[in-house]
């Protein structure tokens, strides 16, 4: 930690960070002390202004296309907005409900840039759920698209929290009206490495979302940990991604790591797996991040090969199928990268691309990184045991006022709840999340090698597999299962299916209840909510 006065005078955040001794020890960055002054705009967007790249492109949708200059000065005025019009001073939450789109990513920057603390929300959450959010934050202001206000007003009108509300629009609005009224120019605050900047949330696959603390030093620590050394940009890359810039997949694949380069980014509300093609081919992007169900989506599309034009495909969120993997490049040549992160690490601490892919692994440890996989003791296993994944490095947890943060910090460690083993080389393979571990008769079932193999099914799009109680064998394993179209779902389906994943793998870990449905519950982000599943806790009606 810094001893210079830090200009977050508003405490909020830090105050109700964990006590020191329950955050993770901290790796040292290599090319960077993580100490001292520093805002990260001035490394995202100020440095591309000094390097002489103002005229380069740097943020593209359907309808705007801002060089670096055009992105200074939109900053810049919004940055002026804040400050003279809504008295936003450094520590103030600014929380922000929006689709993917450039002025998203210019409101982000202008937060940073005046040392204010981004909270940005998914504009798929209703008001009850936008609600929990505001009273955990308490923004001082709130910014909104107007096409979608109806939510977020409610959510502000019932919350306990003060706040301004100003509204955005593509047409025109009260923001962009109020920017026509502001300088161009605005200094850049001069934050400490260790001073907050963003407030990420959980995207709630487990149930009620924690909020994760980040500080301007690590969105360095990304810069130069998984953008270094995995996605290695070039200012002529053109980066897409389905994840919102809600979730820090997102914020890394598709604002971090692009003006870290000085590259290009397409900032597009939502994609369907053929409008992702489309966009993929139409904008000529070369760094695609998106999670496996989309590119196992776009594996069964004709005009798939739009792939090939990548230089870089990273899946991440959930395991990725071995047959996607295999799909994909059978059909593209591309070989995906996959890498592993948590909101609580802010990105990816572990992954492998080009030659370093070991079928059956998603890779070692980032370089900057270190992992370990622990038994319940907190002893290192050796390696091929199944255990506890560790993970120390530049970054970590630090849950805002949660007591769960001793659940996952532990002796220094942060422990994701990801069930893995490590080969003799530092590779993990992803066997389950701990808490879709499913304990049958005795055995313990891992979920995701039962939906890899269905998934093998030529019957089968796309399935999740959960235990469900049972009074004799504690639980049975639940297959819920989205069938081919056109598929005649009967019981004849249902052994045919059983029967196909006795053949593949151990007879006990089969599914005794399958049950068809039309979509699976999943994220905003395209994870799957396997704790709906198991919550639903139904009888297959077959």
């Amino acid at each position: 930690m810094s001893n210079l006065p830090s200009p977050q005078k508003d405490r909020f955040v830090h105050v109700r960070l964990p006590a020191k001794d329950q955050w993770p020890k901290l790796l040292p960055l290599e090319h960077h002390s993580q100490s001292g002054l520093f805002n990260c705009t001035s490394l995202l967007l100020d440095r591309n202004i000094e390097n002489g790249n103002g005229a380069r492109l740097a943020m593209r949708s359907e309808t705007v296309s801002w060089t670096y200059d055009e992105l200074h000065r939109q900053v810049c005025q919004i940055a002026n907005v804040f400050t003279q019009y809504f008295k936003i001073e450094p520590g103030n939450r600014v929380l922000v409900y929006g689709a993917n789109s450039p002025r998203v990513g210019a409101i982000w920057l202008a937060i940073q840039k005046i040392g204010a603390v981004v909270v940005t929300v998914s504009s798929m959450l209703r008001a009850g759920e936008l609600q929990t959010l505001i009273d955990i934050s308490m923004p001082k202001l709130v910014l909104f698209d107007r096409v979608i206000e109806t939510e977020i007003i409610t959510a502000v009108t019932t919350s306990t929290a003060e706040c301004d509300t100003l509204g955005y629009s593509s047409r025109g609005d009260e923001l962009e009206h109020l920017m026509n009224k502001v300088p161009t120019t605005y200094a850049t605050c001069p934050t400490l490495a260790d001073d907050v900047s963003i407030i990420a949330f959980t995207s709630g696959t487990t149930g009620q979302p924690k909020a994760t603390v980040h500080f301007h030093r690590d969105i360095i620590a990304i810069c130069e940990t998984i953008c270094r050394h995995i996605v290695k940009p070039t200012p002529d890359d053109v980066f897409i991604s389905t994840s919102p810039l809600a979730f820090t997949f997102g914020l890394g694949g598709l604002l971090v790591f692009p003006l870290y380069a000085g590259a290009c980014s397409v900032l597009i509300g939502r994609y369907s797996p053929e409008q992702l093609l489309a966009a993929i081919e139409h904008y000529g992007a070369t760094v695609c991040f998106t999670v496996p169900t989309f590119y196992q989506k776009m594996a069964k599309l004709a005009d798939v090969k739009a792939l090939s034009q990548l230089r870089l495909a990273v899946s991440s969120g959930e395991a990725l199928p071995g047959q996607v993997r295999n799909l994909l490049e059978t059909k593209t040549g591309i070989n995906l990268a996959e890498v592993l992160g948590s909101t609580e690490m802010l990105h990816a601490f572990a992954g492998s691309t080009g030659d370093a892919v070991k079928p059956g692994f998603i890779g070692p440890a980032i370089p900057g990184y270190k992992l370990a996989i622990l038994d319940e003791n907190g002893n290192e296993m050796p390696a091929g045991q199944v255990g506890r994944l560790a993970v120390a490095g530049p970054t970590g947890c630090r849950y805002m006022d949660d007591p769960r943060q001793s659940d996952y910090v532990q002796h220094g460690w942060n422990i994701t709840g990801d069930a893995c083993w490590m080969d003799e080389d530092g590779y993990i393979s992803f066997h389950t999340r701990y808490d879709d571990m499913i304990i049958s008769a005795g055995y313990n079932i891992s979920g995701l090698e039962i939906e890899n193999v269905l998934l093998e099914h030529p019957l089968v799009a796309e399935c999740a597999v959960v235990g469900v109680p049972d009074n004799e064998r504690g639980q049975i394993v639940a297959a819920y299962i989205v069938p081919v179209n056109d598929t005649t779902v009967d019981e004849q389906l249902t052994r045919q299916l059983q029967t196909y994943v006795k053949e593949a793998i151990a007879p006990y870990k089969y599914p005794r209840m399958i049950e068809y449905v039309a979509t699976l519950p999943q994220t905003q982000t395209g994870k799957i909510q396997r704790f709906r599943l198991r919550s639903q806790n139904r009888k297959n009606s077959l």
